[in-house]
């Protein structure tokens, strides 16, 4: 039985922000959320990307009608400098309160040796935690009640472990440590988060979705925004037992960030593991423990010069 797509309940009314909207999983969750008839901003460094990914919905909101409006709008952020992030944040800021966001761009291919941001922080670290961190820092007091934050987990939490001492990587690097710590720390900083949260008192929760194997060429044609070439379909059709497509992988964000019954600290991926419909899993140790957790806490406030402060 084809369980995709999921039903997705209505969103009108709602507004959301997905950063990496522009390709991949956050495209796809960007366009079910604006075809369910949601406000979306869809967030990215390129502006070109940012543009192609609106139009791309735009033309499949006018050619597949179902009488339901949604709306998009653009943000360019790099969520590698963290005077981009502050000046985003800012912008938010003057709009009406966010009804959920969903932290989902990061570096996926990441580079063969260490590279820098701008603020001087390992990159993919930097791209991947620490500019989600400071500006959910900034937009938490700006979110609607019962908003929801959905944080891009990954598979990579299991396959790895996690050196809390060396979290910039300065005393060994490799780009599979890279994307592997940095999706760890992002688990860490989501659950951790939610009981912050819990414990302020405040109606928002934090969740973490993970995509399962999800990979492009699995996923339908987009022009601007997923163009694989015809070797490198053939080569992940070889993965289909054990691969989705994108479009897929996006429905276990869209069931933590709409869900009724999904719930703040919860982890939800594939029935698979790999590929599948959404259903609730059980997280790594390291991921959710509290000591882990404050320490990972510490060093982002540090690393990004914020303090984050749960409040109205």
């Amino acid at each position: 039985m084809n369980w995709y797509p999921a039903p997705l309940p209505s969103q009108v009314g709602k507004r959301y922000l997905v950063t990496g909207a522009n390709a991949g999983l956050g495209f796809f969750t960007a366009a079910r959320l604006v075809g369910a008839g949601a406000h979306v901003t869809l967030a990215g460094r390129s502006p070109e990307r940012i543009e192609a990914a609106l139009a791309a919905i735009t033309d499949a909101m006018a050619r597949t009608p179902n009488g339901v409006e949604g709306a998009l709008e653009p943000l360019v952020v790099d969520l590698a400098s963290l005077d981009s992030v502050r000046t985003a944040a800012r912008r938010l800021g003057h709009r009406p309160p966010l009804d959920g966001v969903v932290a989902n761009a990061g570096m996926v291919h990441t580079p063969g040796a260490r590279l820098t941001s701008p603020d001087g922080n390992e990159l993919v670290l930097a791209t991947n935690v620490l500019g989600h961190f400071a500006l959910l820092a900034d937009l938490v007091p700006h979110l609607a009640d019962g908003a929801r934050i959905v944080s891009l987990g990954s598979l990579s939490s299991k396959l790895s472990t996690f050196r809390i001492d060396d979290l910039q990587l300065e005393r060994g690097y490799d780009f599979w440590r890279a994307y592997a710590q940095s999706k760890i720390a992002t688990q860490v900083f989501a659950f951790e988060l939610d009981r912050r949260l819990r414990a302020s008192g405040l109606p928002i929760a934090s969740l973490v979705a993970h995509p399962g194997y999800s990979i492009s060429g699995r996923t339908p044609r987009v022009p601007g925004v997923n163009e694989p070439t015809a070797g490198a379909r053939f080569a992940d059709a070889l993965q289909a037992p054990w691969a989705q497509g994108k479009h897929r992988g996006a429905e276990a964000t869209l069931h933590a960030l709409t869900a009724p019954e999904a719930e703040g600290g919860q982890f939800w991926g594939p029935r698979y593991l790999v590929k599948g419909r959404p259903v609730l899993q059980h997280p790594t140790r390291t991921s959710t423990d509290a000591e882990i957790a404050a320490r990972v806490w510490a060093f982002a406030e540090q690393a990004t010069g914020t303090t984050f402060a749960l409040g109205r």
